[in-house]
């Protein structure tokens, strides 16, 4: 596999860099043990510019190449999830109820291994802009670096990201044009009946009938009411309510994810949830309170680029380990937000065989971060090739 030789001599020293991070998670926009150990590594890297404090913890660096010429952004999540490992690794988590189950800190590691490469070589034209963004599980970190004006302050033209995929062949990448990964919203519903006496129901206004049927009819919302072959996901995830076998409770409640690719799907989505269970809740007597959170949208790649970054992904893996027009998912990424203000693509990396994202016992495999960091270098050098 053509990694890059210079980026090769780098692996030992990515891994402790990776193995220190997986060490010290931290949440959503509490980023700053990470910032600042990313800030003195790009400070050791010899990076032109370094730009703290962005979406709170975020930062964004610059390398500047041997000649003028445009902005290419690559981004890096930076931040962990509430999991309590449980790899047994030598390296686990420090943090109790803290660890990196998604990869973030081997995503953090790749782009610093392309820094590292792109500041001693330079062999490219323009600008490269490193944004390392916290909040990508939590908190939507990258739509606040877009509203914070990231991409018109550093003038980033394109921007591009990669996400680690364990149980995909060792160093295949795969992604395609237009909609890669599903919008992500969240419905909340708490319904309030009367309580009472389990042997007297009639005195009472029953909420766990009401979310029963509102549960049930929700999932006539795909079939009934979305073509066919437009995907879209709505799954109850969690039900509450009630305190004992022979009491009738005051109230409960339950939630939804709700998933799609399309801005008008999304609205269909939205509007036939809030009629069914407002409907429901009038058959019942009860009162519904709809919480709809509206959340990522969905992760377009632009084609050209899409198309652009399978060709690099070629140089560095081959053509036979390279899917340029894989299926779509519907998993959610908030590069979506950075996809919505510049072109730009997503691409998904395999790291072979292991516990699954968001797994207690997943771990990041280092020997993917040479591949990862390689894809980068190479992909700056053919966008912005010095003439």
């Amino acid at each position: 596999m053509p990694v890059l030789n210079r980026i090769a001599s780098y692996a030992e020293e990515m891994k402790g860099w990776r193995r220190y991070l997986h060490q010290h998670p931290e949440l959503a926009f509490d980023c700053h043990r990470t910032a600042a150990w990313i800030v003195e590594r790009l400070r050791e890297i010899g990076v032109d510019e370094i730009h703290e404090g962005i979406a709170k913890t975020g930062i964004v660096a610059l390398i500047k190449g041997r000649s003028e010429g445009p902005v290419i952004g690559l981004r890096a999540d930076m931040d962990a999830l509430p999991i309590e490992e449980l790899t047994g690794a030598p390296h686990a988590s420090l943090e109790k109820g803290k660890m990196h189950a998604c990869g973030h800190d081997g995503h953090v590691t790749m782009l610093l291994g392309a820094a590292k490469y792109l500041a001693e070589t330079r062999n490219f034209a323009g600008t490269v802009a490193l944004i390392f963004q916290p909040a990508e599980e939590d908190g939507g970190g990258g739509q606040v670096m877009v509203q914070e004006g990231i991409m018109d302050r550093f003038g980033i033209g394109q921007v591009y990201g990669i996400h680690n995929a364990p149980n995909v062949p060792f160093g295949h990448f795969h992604t395609t044009p237009g909609p890669l990964m599903a919008s992500v919203d969240t419905a909340m519903v708490k319904v309030t009946g009367k309580g009472g006496h389990g042997a007297t129901p009639h005195d009472c206004v029953d909420p766990v009938v009401a979310i029963v049927g509102m549960v049930q009819a929700v999932q006539t919302i795909i079939p009934r009411n979305v073509y066919a072959l437009d995907e879209a996901v709505i799954s109850v995830t969690m039900i509450h309510t009630g305190t004992a076998s022979n009491i009738i409770p005051e109230e409960g409640f339950f939630v939804a994810t709700i998933r799609c690719f399309k801005p008008d799907v999304r609205a269909l989505l939205k509007k036939r949830f809030h009629e069914i269970v407002e409907g429901h809740a009038v058959a019942y007597g009860v009162k519904a309170e709809v919480n709809y959170d509206w959340g990522y949208p969905a992760t377009i790649n632009h084609e050209d680029q899409a198309d652009f970054a399978a060709e690099v992904a070629r140089e560095v893996s081959g053509a036979e380990a390279v899917d340029a027009r894989a299926a779509r998912e519907m998993g959610s990424e908030d590069f979506s937000y950075m996809l919505e203000a510049r072109p730009g693509a997503y691409l998904f990396l395999g790291t072979g065989p292991g516990a699954g994202l968001h797994h207690p016992a997943y771990d990041f495999n280092d020997e993917a971060a040479p591949v990862g960091a390689s894809f980068f270098a190479r992909l700056v050098e053919r966008a912005q090739p010095l003439a």
